[in-house]
């Protein structure tokens, strides 16, 4: 399979601080993986680093997708690639209403919109983004974003975080509907990293690998399945 993204000896600073100490990654065309690790360990940062925010700061290493160098790409060059991001705790956007954005978003953004019914956002199209919004809408929102946008490889933050046992069903099909977008005969061309906690969103996936991550570093790589019993029954081990 073609790699889709590539990592090579990745480092990494935010807020004056070194975050990735020399990260090694590679996920293949269709290829979902998971990532694991304690709080602080710099999983959201490589998200963050691999869609570009410009809190991120890059001092070593390269990000390659599709073939192409984008180590030092903005975001909105990402996104054109193909790259998008739930994040996991979006700001508000005063000013900008949901719809909107999802129609600047999609050239077949009326049709999505006309989707929001089956994300339970219908009531949410003329409202500023996430503005007022729950845990749970926000995610749902995010998906929306996502679904307009049609990206060829999703990060994940978290979307299970902060969702209730009501809600953690639909986001769990919407994902799932996201990775095996125009899929044929069972094979995804959409990849997707994606970081959890708890584990619940693997039952909706069909992850491929998974890896832990602890301070700044790749520790493990494995079955997802296997690598998230042995957290459960041993946790992440001694800090390092």
């Amino acid at each position: 399979m073609t790699d889709m993204l590539k990592i090579a000896d990745l480092h990494v600073e935010a807020g004056g601080r070194e975050i990735l100490k020399g990260v090694d990654l590679t996920i293949k065309e269709g290829e979902t993986a998971v990532l694991f690790g304690p709080n602080g360990s710099g999983k959201s940062t490589l998200l963050a680093s691999i869609m570009g925010y410009s809190t991120m700061t890059v001092t070593q290493g390269t990000i390659t997708f599709m073939g192409t160098d984008i180590t030092e790409l903005p975001v909105d060059e990402r996104a054109k690639l193909g790259i998008g991001m739930m994040m996991q705790r979006p700001p508000n956007i005063f000013g900008v209403k949901l719809g909107d954005l999802i129609k600047a978003s999609s050239d077949n953004g009326e049709a999505v919109i006309q989707e929001a019914q089956d994300f339970k956002m219908q009531n949410f199209i003329d409202r500023e983004i996430n503005v007022g919004f729950s845990g749970g809408e926000i995610k749902r929102s995010e998906l929306l974003q996502l679904t307009a946008q049609r990206p060829e490889f999703i990060l994940l933050d978290e979307p299970e975080s902060g969702v209730d046992l009501e809600n953690i069903d639909l986001i769990g099909q919407k994902v799932h509907d996201l990775l095996f977008r125009e899929a044929e005969n069972g094979k995804r061309h959409v990849s997707s990293l994606v970081i959890t906690h708890t584990g619940q969103i693997m039952d909706y996936i069909d992850a491929d690998c998974g890896y832990v991550m602890k301070k700044g570093h790749i520790v493990k790589s494995g079955r997802p399945d296997g690598i998230l019993k042995d957290i459960r029954e041993n946790g992440y081990g001694e800090e390092e």
